[in-house]
């Protein structure tokens, strides 16, 4: 199985390109079933956030064609894409998994959406039937990771993020927001993080409005104390724009709501004093032809990247120590990865030195006369005893081959014992989970893998439930007897 990451972000394309592939939280579980239904891809999950567009799939091979699902399902020529796209295989993939989801590579390193929204878009695939054991077992260890980042590190100190930036941007315009109007379009987490912090900031005054009047309430509400919003119906949208120094803008919207025509109304009505547009939307909602007016200035979420650098500065120490852990546990991953790898050996080996020892039982039943159901019980565990003391070497040294990626040493120790491929292969299928279906019932988004530190017990417990599928400590000749 070969593991893929391919996408664009901040870095390696412009918000005017990620727009177009941009997936709403209501398009993401079909998006979802249509990459799961290339051929070749058995498990897959993506990851659409403001700042980034990302799939995360195990192939059959290394050669399924899925870098080109992009362009084709949201009809981009792939030419114009090709030189924004990134893809990562295997353990660089992890590695990338990992420091995304302990928001490593955001726009505002530290902060603290990321990691929701990753898991947010693991329950749609969960949900949908996309993904099984092996991106299961990927992303509990990346949440577990990104936790401990946050929680061993000073990343998570002063929590930053895209609305807060946005806010900084807005002081900075004004010097102070004392006595400036907001306006506040869309009622989602961003916004309510933005309400937050221009209350803190101490804004003058703050209109709220949503396509859904009842959520702009609930926020309006929420933050409500030195100062009550106002709700705005979204009918009014443009009357009530131009009251407004300063547009924060976030809504779902596929198009822009905000066009020139609108800024020219809006600079009539306010006499041509000066309009700020912050759009944190993806895709936009204020059109850049309106920042060719003059008096309306726009910023969109590329434009916050130079206000983010400070905040990267002041947390460059704390980053370098969330690296270094991040990196720690994406080897700790691989190294129970390989050590889970090694079931099926050990599982095969057991199987065949189970099968010598009733084939030698049975051979000796004639001589051995009839024997007692007390005196059977002690055949059985001594010859089981002998069977597990003989195989603890080799079954140890297997397992270290493996967590030291030594496939060499792998082949002779299996040649030794004569472990062929074929019983592998036929123990490791019997010991494969059923994909899940649907109708399985999907992750919570909040919800935490464990620490992760307990990489050997972890591993154990993994060939545990391989083993188990054999019955290698049950059945025997007690269960024919």
């Amino acid at each position: 199985m070969t593991l893929v990451l391919i996408g664009v972000n901040h870095k390696t394309a412009p918000i005017a390109l990620r727009e177009k592939i941009a997936i709403g939280r209501d398009e993401l579980a079909e998006t979802t079933r249509a990459l799961a239904s290339t051929p070749g891809v058995a498990e897959c999950m993506i990851v659409s956030t403001c700042n980034r567009v990302e799939l995360v799939a195990a192939l059959e091979g290394p050669d399924v064609p899925v870098a080109g699902f992009l362009a084709s399902y949201f009809g981009i020529d792939a030419q114009v894409l090709a030189p924004h796209l990134y893809t990562y295989r295997d353990k660089e993939a992890v590695s990338h998994l990992f420091r995304m989801a302990a928001s490593l590579d955001s726009m505002v390193v530290g902060e603290p959406q990321i990691l929701g929204q990753v898991k947010e878009a693991f329950a749609v695939a969960r949900a949908a039937g996309t993904v099984s054991s092996q991106l299961e077992h990927l992303l509990q260890s990346a949440f577990s990771a990104a936790k401990k980042a946050r929680s061993e590190t000073g990343i998570g100190s002063n929590s930053v993020s895209i609305a807060s930036v946005a806010v900084d941007l807005a002081r900075k315009i004004f010097g102070s927001l004392e006595g400036r109007t907001v306006f506040l379009v869309g009622a989602g987490k961003m916004s309510e993080l933005a309400a937050r912090h221009l209350v803190q900031q101490g804004a003058g005054a703050i209109l709220v409005s949503n396509r859904t009047a009842e959520r702009a309430r609930r926020l309006a509400d929420e933050i409500s104390g030195s100062v009550v919003p106002e709700v705005i119906d979204f009918g009014q949208l443009y009357e009530a724009a131009s009251r407004a120094d300063i547009v924060i803008s976030s809504t779902g919207a596929p198009h822009p709501i905000f066009r020139r025509e609108h800024g020219q109304a809006f600079l009539h009505k306010r006499r041509n004093r000066p309009m700020f547009f912050i759009d944190i939307a993806v895709p936009r909602d204020v059109d850049p032809e309106m920042n060719k007016l003059d008096g309306i200035f726009v910023y969109d979420i590329d434009d916050l990247q130079q206000v983010a650098a400070s905040h990267m500065e002041e947390r460059s120490r704390e980053a370098i120590d969330a690296e270094s852990l991040i990196a720690a546990e994406v080897e700790r991953f691989h190294q129970r990865q390989r050590t889970v790898n090694a079931a099926p050996t050990i599982v095969a080996l057991q199987k065949k030195a189970e099968e010598i020892r009733v084939a030698e039982i049975e051979r000796l039943h004639n001589r051995l006369g009839v024997l007692t159901e007390e005196q059977l019980a002690v055949v059985e565990a001594l010859t089981r005893g002998l069977v597990n003391k003989f195989l603890h070497p080799p079954m140890q040294a297997i397992k270290q081959a493996a967590r030291d990626g030594d496939e060499a040493r792998l082949e002779v120790l299996c040649e030794e014992w004569s472990v062929s491929m074929a019983v592998q292969a036929e123990a490791r299928r019997a010991s494969e989970p059923v994909k899940s279906s649907p109708e399985s019932p999907s992750v919570e988004a909040g919800s935490e893998a464990g620490s992760g530190t307990n990489t050997e017990a972890a591993a154990e417990a993994d060939i545990a439930r391989s083993v188990v599928n054999f019955r290698i400590f049950e059945g025997g000749m007690g269960a024919r007897k």
